[in-house]
């Protein structure tokens, strides 16, 4: 089984029960040398089409490739500097290619991502949730039986939070933060502070990771609400995820640079203003993040629905950032896949990727999710690479070498993001990523993972959206 799999079916063992991403402040200040594929006209057609797409990423590009198959004039517009949004493949080292943002096809079985790879022969590599092992707060790696200790006192309490959800919708409850649940459940279980740190770790990894927010953000209801159809294993691009849009993008006219400031609508059409110039359309698909959205960055002319703006705020916009750390030599098991630390303070430091085993370089990826991944973008890159290593001397000695170089992201300073992707806070339902969806008097449509009701916090939950939004403008 894949993470995603594995989560649902470890959380909630009845029915119910995703996208490792991150970003970074200013990616277009990050050197690349990714050659964009060749695209029409690059800005020298005009200003005005039948379409404006507004998002160069997973689910602009799908949907301006679909709608401009149908023979309409499209024109992409997009902030940053490159193709992706938060699929970012970072080249600033010559010999390696590094994922900032999204990682991994969740889930290769009937995938569309995977049909695109393929059909680019582009190689990946799978990773395996079972490849783990696991350090104490103090450094010492757990046995099998400590490890299945673990594993068991999770499930124990993942079923008491699925009782108490099933209590609370029978009773017709208001909902509540799985963090509220938590204080409700643990005092009756009278877990040893051993044991505390050790759910903490799970829940950690297993919810925070996976829903890039704290589970105090977290809705008890729906948190877990999607239901994707895809199974199979996770794979990584060792040569970097964003090929599959540098692929997609060919013969799409695409304008860089284009930050936008305003979308105006009425039945003569639509106006989009951008830090370049005004753009007129027929009609548009937005597909800004969340983030963009919830900080209402973008003027609306006029206001969007009641419906969509309540949508908007119920969503959350989770933190997920990366550390990468390139070290002189491995000193860390070779054959595993994920390495985790139950640190003393819930979410500081607790997941590792052994990214080393695809990119063939000495490197461990670290990831920091919710309160602790928002805390650490505030420290300079030298505090943060020590407090990472703090963690690492602990795991495997004072003696291991520092790192010779390191790759960093800040998602939530992101400018064109405002975090890593959408998850279900207090209040929120799925109907809101269907309200979200709404297209808007036949001139405006939306797509983004945010969007979809069962794959969002996914790439091809995005890319599943930008052809649904097509698919609907071309109705």
């Amino acid at each position: 089984m894949n993470r995603r799999d594995i989560l649902k079916a470890a959380v909630w063992l009845s029915t119910s029960a995703l996208l490792n991403g991150c970003g970074s402040v200013s990616p277009e200040l990050q050197p690349t040398t990714v050659t964009v594929l060749p695209i029409i006209q690059r800005g020298k057609g005009g200003n005005q089409a039948e379409v404006i797409v507004i998002g160069a990423g997973a689910s602009g590009l799908a949907a301006a490739k679909a709608i401009q198959a149908e023979g309409k004039k499209v024109i992409v517009l997009e902030a940053r500097n490159r193709l992706g949004g938060r699929v970012w493949s970072n080249r600033i080292w010559p010999d390696v290619t590094l994922d900032m943002g999204a990682s991994w096809i969740h889930g290769i079985d009937g995938n569309p991502l995977t049909v695109l790879a393929k059909s680019y022969n582009l190689t990946t590599v799978p990773t395996d949730a079972d490849l783990l092992v696991l350090h104490d707060t103090d450094g010492k790696l757990l046995t099998d039986n400590q490890l299945t200790a673990v594993e068991t006192l999770f499930e124990k309490v993942a079923t008491k939070l699925e009782e108490l959800r099933t209590q609370y919708e029978a009773d017709d409850e208001d909902d509540i933060s799985l963090q509220a649940a938590l204080d409700i459940i643990l005092p009756k279980m009278k877990l040893s502070q051993a044991e505390l740190i050790q759910l903490n770790y799970a829940v950690n990894v297993t919810i925070e990771h996976e829903y890039a927010a704290d589970v105090a953000k977290l809705s008890l209801y729906y948190w877990d609400a999607d239901d994707s159809q895809f199974s199979g294993a996770d794979v990584l691009f060792p040569n970097g995820y964003d090929q599959i849009f540098q692929n997609l993008a060919a013969q799409l006219d695409v304008r860089l640079e284009q930050v936008v400031s305003e979308i105006a609508y009425s039945d003569e059409g639509v106006k989009v203003t951008t830090s370049q110039g005004e753009f007129t359309a027929e009609q548009a698909v937005i597909t800004l993040p969340v983030g963009v959205l919830k900080k209402g960055v973008v003027k609306f002319s006029p206001p969007l629905p009641e419906a969509k703006q309540t949508a908007i705020n119920h969503l959350g916009m989770g933190v997920l950032n990366k550390v990468y750390l390139r070290f002189p030599e491995m000193f860390w098991d070779e054959e595993v896949d994920w390495i985790g630390y139950m640190s003393a303070n819930k979410g500081e430091w607790s997941e590792f990727v052994n990214i080393a085993k695809a990119v063939q370089q000495p490197i461990l990826l670290c990831f920091n999710a919710g309160a602790y991944g928002t805390k650490i973008e505030a420290l300079t890159d030298e505090q943060i690479v020590a407090a990472a290593m703090q963690t690492l001397r602990t795991m495997y000695g004072a003696q291991i070498p520092d790192p010779t170089a390191w790759l960093i992201t800040r998602w939530l300073s992101d400018p064109f993001a405002y975090g890593s992707y959408s998850y279900r806070a207090v209040d929120a339902t799925s109907e809101d990523h269907d309200a979200l969806a709404a297209p808007i008097a036949n001139r405006l449509f939306f797509a983004g993972e945010a969007t979809s009701r069962d794959n969002s916090a996914t790439v091809h939950g995005a890319y599943l959206s930008g052809l649904a939004a097509a698919s609907q403008l071309l109705s």
